[in-house]
């Protein structure tokens, strides 16, 4: 298990766990990233990154990508 932050870009990964205070796992949540979901990297820009998750593209910053586990 790896924090998405490290994970290479165009693999697809599957979500192992998400971190974080209730609010910051209902946050993600909300952006599509649950337990068992798919998400691939699409690039990674000065920290921050852009990821396909459920056939959406959404930014996260690098705080964030470490607390998902892929």
């Amino acid at each position: 298990m790896m924090p998405l932050a490290l994970a290479d870009t165009g693999e697809e990964n599957i979500i192992k766990k998400i971190g974080g205070s209730p609010e910051v796992k209902a946050h993600l949540e909300n952006l599509g990233f649950v337990v068992g979901g798919a998400v691939t990297v699409i690039t990674s820009l000065a920290g921050n990154v852009i990821v396909n998750v459920k056939e959406t593209r959404v930014a996260i910053s690098e705080e964030m990508a470490r607390r998902i586990m892929v």
